[in-house]
């Protein structure tokens, strides 16, 4: 497990935070039973918050045409919807919310090209209401896969998450299993599949990047 490339910053904030508060507590609580406890929530943060911004690693069960997840956490939505911003086509929208607690690295879901990317400015909606996807500061990135099949993902800010970093450049090619970027704070992913497609995940499950098929679309 490593820290986040473009996390280091971040982390050494919270590092120098939780330093600060650290000494003000034993400087000014001389109450043991409320000083110790104190100092204990102030080091849980700091392992919480490394924890937050590690990238983990992760057995890829994706590549060629299997599509895995892009994060960690659990399945909102499995519905057909139209992708509004760049195919506007018809297709399966699969959406997994993360939580503060699940690690918010990102990673590519498949194998292929990147034929678009673009960022998008906007609000700070929770990230679980219907709107986020459109209104909240998001990414779109598209996929193309070698049998020619498209699959398309947004990395969506939620309520907290206050910077989006993706590694997304039109005409690269990318890897499953590879880091894409990150969300910092709770945040969404929304992936859209071909119309179509058989998806494996349902509604309420748990997901894990890298680890989870979501479709097959060889």
């Amino acid at each position: 497990m490593r820290i986040d490339r473009d996390s280091y910053g971040s982390l050494a904030l919270v590092y120098a935070g939780c330093i600060a508060v650290g000494f003000a507590i034993l400087h000014w609580i001389k109450l043991p039973y409320i000083a110790w406890p104190a100092l204990v929530l102030v080091v849980w943060f700091a392992v919480w918050q490394t924890f937050f911004f590690s990238v983990p690693k992760r057995k890829c069960a994706g590549g060629a045409g299997k599509v895995t997840s892009v994060a960690d956490g659990r399945v909102v939505i499995v519905e057909d919807a139209v992708e509004q911003e760049y195919l506007k086509t018809e297709c399966v929208q699969v959406s997994v919310y993360m939580n503060f607690f699940d690690i918010h690295a990102n990673f590519w879901p498949c194998d292929g090209t990147v034929t678009h990317y673009k960022y998008n400015p906007g609000k700070h909606l929770f990230a679980y209401r219907p709107k986020a996807s459109i209104e909240n500061e998001h990414t779109v990135t598209c996929i193309r896969l070698d049998n020619g099949k498209t699959v398309v993902f947004k990395q969506i800010a939620g309520g907290f998450a206050r910077r989006i970093t993706c590694h997304a450049q039109k005409g690269s090619q990318v890897k499953a299993g590879e880091q894409c970027g990150i969300i910092k704070f709770g945040s969404r992913i929304d992936i859209f599949l071909p119309k179509g497609t058989e998806v494996q995940v349902k509604v309420g499950e748990l997901v894990r990047s890298c680890e989870t098929v979501l479709a097959d679309l060889s």
